[in-house]
C-alpha cells in the first residue's frame, strides 16, 4: 500500500472513531442513563455524577486524536519513522493509561459511595482491559518507531 493511500485510510479511521465517540458521549450515554432513571427513579441522584464522570473520560480520548492525526499525516509524507512519531505514540499511550486509571479509580469511588454495583465494576474491567491494550500497543509501537528512526538516521549518514 502506498504511503498516501495508507495515510488517507488512517485519517478516515481516526475521523470515524472520533465520530463514533461523539455519538456515544453525546447521545448514547445520556439516553441510557435517562432510561435507567426513568425505569428506576431511586437512581435519579446518580445520573449527574455518572454523566460528568463518563464525560470526563472523553477528554484523553479526544486529546489522543490530534497526535494520531499528525502521525497519519507524516505517514502520507513518507516520514513514518521519526522521533516525533515515537513521541506522539508515547503521548497516546500515556493518555490511554491515564484514562484507564481514572476510569477504574472512578468506578471504585462510586462503589465505595454506594453509587455502583459490584457487577458493573467487574463489567467495567473490560473497558479497562481495552485501555491497557491500547497503552501496551502504543508503547510498543513507540519503541519500535524510535528504533527504526535511529536506524534510518544512521543509514542516511552512510554513503
Amino acid at each position: 500500500m502506498k504511503h498516501q493511500t495508507c495515510s488517507v485510510w488512517l485519517r478516515i479511521i481516526i475521523a470515524g472513531v472520533a465520530a463514533c465517540g461523539l455519538a456515544v458521549y453525546l447521545r448514547v450515554i445520556p439516553s441510557v442513563g435517562f432510561g435507567i432513571v426513568r425505569a428506576m427513579p431511586e437512581f435519579s441522584s446518580w445520573y449527574l455524577p455518572w454523566l460528568i464522570f463518563l464525560s470526563l473520560t472523553a477528554v484523553p480520548c479526544y486529546a489522543a486524536v490530534v497526535p494520531a492525526w499528525r502521525i497519519a499525516l507524516s505517514v502520507g509524507a513518507d516520514r513514518a519513522f521519526t522521533a516525533e512519531n515515537a513521541a506522539r505514540l508515547t503521548l497516546i499511550s500515556r493518555l490511554a493509561i491515564g484514562d484507564t486509571i481514572y476510569y477504574f479509580a472512578g468506578n471504585l469511588v462510586f462503589l465505595f459511595l454506594n453509587m455502583n454495583h459490584p457487577g458493573m465494576l467487574l463489567l467495567s474491567l473490560l473497558i479497562d482491559f481495552a485501555g491497557i491494550a491500547v497503552y501496551v500497543v502504543c508503547a510498543a509501537l513507540s519503541t519500535l518507531v524510535a528504533q527504526a528512526a535511529a536506524l534510518q538516521d544512521q543509514s542516511d549518514w552512510t554513503i
